[in-house]
Formats: structure tokens, C-alpha cells, sequence
């Protein structure tokens, strides 16, 4: 039986959950944030995530299958997937905060050129 496969109690499983979340929140920047997550977890898994990051974000932006499946380099059945868990709310919280993040930082870049 791999590890995965074993149940947790589930109060433990939400005390685990909230602490690993809490753990992450408490990371200060970017940069820290980029040293756990590729100490913490494989290269593939890593990889993993960061495409279905960039995958949800592409289909945000209204890129086309075809678009996404050449650059990103996955299937057809992984961007569908995607699709469907940008319909959950987590999903579409990380994507409002990074267009925030893009939209403040454009008009960082506009107000910069206007000051000089």
C-alpha cells in the first residue's frame, strides 16, 4: 500500500491542511515562496502544478486549445480538466490576484513614465 493511499483521521487531516496552508501564507516573498516549492516538491511535481497554473490562466485569457497543448506541452484531456477546476473557487481566487498583481503592476509602469 503506497502512503498516499492511507486515510488520515480527518481531524488530523484539517490540522495538517491548515498548518501546511499557514506555513505557505507565512512565506514573505516571492522568492522564498520559489525556494520551498521547489525544495518541497519533485521537479515533476512542480512541473505539474506550474503547468495547471498556466493553463487555467491561458484559458482565462481565452487562448485556444490548440495554443495551449503546443506551448505548454500537455493533452487535450489535461486543459479540460484544468477547465473544469477553474469552475472552483480556489481557482478563481489565484487568477483574480495574479491579473491584480499584472493590472498593478502595468499601472506601476505607466505612472513611472509619466513621472519622468
Amino acid at each position: 500500500m503506497r502512503t498516499s493511499d492511507r486515510k488520515l483521521n480527518p481531524s488530523l487531516k484539517k490540522q495538517v491542511r491548515k498548518t501546511f496552508a499557514q506555513a505557505i501564507a507565512d512565506l514573505r516573498d516571492v522568492d522564498e515562496a520559489e525556494k520551498f516549492l521547489s525544495d518541497f516538491f519533485t521537479a515533476s511535481e512542480y512541473e505539474v502544478y506550474t503547468k495547471r497554473l498556466a493553463i487555467s490562466y491561458w484559458l482565462k485569457r481565452g487562448r485556444s486549445y490548440h495554443n495551449i497543448r503546443e506551448n505548454i506541452k500537455v493533452s487535450s484531456a489535461t486543459i479540460a480538466s484544468v477547465q473544469e477546476m477553474m469552475k472552483k473557487d480556489g481557482f478563481k481566487l489565484i487568477i483574480k490576484k495574479i491579473e491584480a498583481e499584472e493590472w498593478a503592476s502595468q499601472w506601476s509602469e505607466k505612472i513611472k513614465k509619466f513621472i519622468k
